[in-house]
């Protein structure tokens, strides 16, 4: 039996856009939620100048935006790629293909407009039942981070710290001993005053550093945690 046979390349076809996207493709869904937006009240120009090129209306970088979020495309290069080869996106932007600095320049100058689109396409889809909006599920993953050691602490670390202040406290105790049968208080000696506030000042460290769990076996290393969020829909 011969294997399956392609069809000829060279063959004319009567075939139209519309026919090559699905019905229920999601590229439908974002031309009829933009086609319903008011863009001129959401903040985007949608006027044209009397002399130059022609610019693309607002509508085509939204769609062509949405249509990039829902698919997980982002970079203005790659849309500007799946313009020139992706049906459904030749059939959403009626065959125009912006190139990627126009795509780019439309992002940088409408950045809250954008946001505020892409809000209002979340409640489109809950509404007409595109998400459920009802479980949502949360996971995450810790990711080592590139923070200083000196800021953590483990079990060893901090019983090193305890007996290094220990040793400082035992040394201003000594000095005091020694300012006491000083009889003067003139030769260059710190006054007691000051140990008294300097010994105050290490039992209070002392004290903070007591204050750690010490229940800690292993070295702490600092750790982001990306979380992701998914619905059921």
């Amino acid at each position: 039996m011969a294997h399956i046979s392609p069809s000829d390349r060279t063959q004319l076809k009567m075939v139209s856009l519309e026919e090559m996207v699905l019905p229920d493709s999601v590229a439908r869904a974002v031309d009829a939620f933009v086609n319903a937006l008011y863009l001129a009240s959401l903040g985007f120009d949608v006027s044209t100048a009397s002399t130059g090129r022609s610019p693309f209306h607002p509508s085509v970088f939204l769609k062509l935006y949405l249509y990039g979020y829902m698919n997980r495309i982002r970079s203005s290069r790659k849309l500007e790629a799946e313009c020139r080869r992706n049906i459904e996106l030749m059939w959403l932007l009626g065959e125009l293909t912006p190139a990627f600095r126009s795509i780019a320049d439309f992002r940088a100058h409408h950045g809250e407009q954008i946001r505020n689109v892409f809000k209002t396409l979340v409640r489109f889809s809950k509404n007409s039942g595109l998400i459920e909006g009802k479980l949502i599920a949360v996971d995450g993953t810790k990711v080592r981070a590139q923070n200083s050691k000196k800021n953590n602490f483990n079990r060893k670390k901090i019983e090193r710290h305890i007996e290094y202040i220990d040793n400082k406290v035992n040394e201003y105790m000594a000095l005091l001993d020694e300012q006491d049968t000083s009889e003067n208080d003139s030769n260059g000696l710190i006054s007691k005053k000051e140990i008294e506030t300097a010994v105050k000042k290490l039992k209070d460290r002392k004290k903070d550093t007591n204050n750690f769990p010490l229940s800690w076996k292993r070295p702490i290393r600092s750790r982001y945690l990306p979380l992701t969020r998914m619905q059921s829909k």
